[in-house]
C-alpha cells in the first residue's frame, strides 16, 4: 500500500513567490544599513565640537594681555600674545583651521543625505587630514612656549613668567588646551570617514 501526500496549492504558491522575490533579476541590491547616515551625522556634529574648538583657541590666544600694576604709567611690564611670534602663528593657523571647518559643513551635509556617495568623504579625509596637520603644528609650537612660561629655562636663562603674570598663562594654557580637543576631534573625523570609505 502507497501513502501520498498531497502539498496544499497555497503553499507551494507561496514558496514560489517566496523564490522569485530573491531571484528577481535587475533589482536594486539591499541597502546595508543606515550606519553610514549615523557616521555622517556623527561626523557633522564632531565638526561643529571642532568649530568651537578651534575658534576659541584662536580667540582666547588673541585677547590674552596683562599688564603688572607699577608705580607710573610710564613704566609697566606688559605680556600679551603678540609678544611672541608662536602665539601670532597659532592664532592664524587656529582661525584657518576654524574657517576650514566651516566650509566643509556642507559637505559633510552632503554625507548625510547622500551616506553611500564616496567623492565627498574622500575630499574631506584629504583636507581634514592637511589642516590636521596644521593644527598639530601650531598646538606642539605653543605648548613649547606655553612650557617655558611656567618653568622657565636655567640653561638659556629663560626665566619663567607665570609667577607674575598668572592670568596670561592662564589664559594661553586654555587656548592650548581647546586647540588639543580640536586636533582629536579632527583625528576622529578622519578615522571615521576611513572606516566609511572602506566598506564602499
Amino acid at each position: 500500500m502507497s501513502t501520498t501526500i498531497d502539498v496544499p496549492a497555497e503553499s507551494s504558491k507561496i514558496n514560489s513567490i517566496a523564490n522569485g522575490i530573491r531571484k528577481v533579476p535587475g533589482a536594486p541590491p539591499r541597502p546595508e544599513g543606515g550606519w553610514k547616515k549615523g557616521v555622517a551625522i556623527l561626523d557633522f556634529i564632531l565638526r561643529l565640537g571642532a568649530i568651537a574648538s578651534a575658534l576659541g583657541a584662536a580667540a582666547t590666544m588673541a585677547t590674552s594681555d596683562e599688564t603688572l600694576p607699577f608705580f607710573t604709567q610710564f613704566f609697566q611690564f606688559e605680556a600679551s600674545y603678540d609678544s611672541f611670534s608662536t602665539f601670532q602663528f597659532f592664532v592664524i593657523a587656529m582661525a584657518f583651521v576654524g574657517g576650514y571647518l566651516v566650509l566643509s559643513l556642507p559637505f559633510s551635509i552632503v554625507t548625510i543625505i547622500r551616506p553611500h556617495a564616496a567623492g565627498p568623504r574622500l575630499f574631506l579625509i584629504i583636507l581634514d587630514t592637511v589642516f590636521l596637520t596644521l593644527a598639530t603644528s601650531s598646538a606642539a609650537a605653543a605648548t613649547a612656549i606655553v612650557y617655558l612660561a611656567h618653568n622657565g629655562n636655567q640653561d638659556s636663562n629663560w626665566l619663567a613668567i607665570c609667577n607674575q603674570f598668572g592670568d596670561f598663562c592662564q589664559e594661553i594654557s586654555g587656548a592650548v588646551v581647546a586647540s588639543f580637543v580640536a586636533v582629536v576631534l579632527f583625528v576622529l573625523l578622519i578615522v571615521m570617514c576611513a572606516v566609511a570609505l572602506r566598506n564602499h
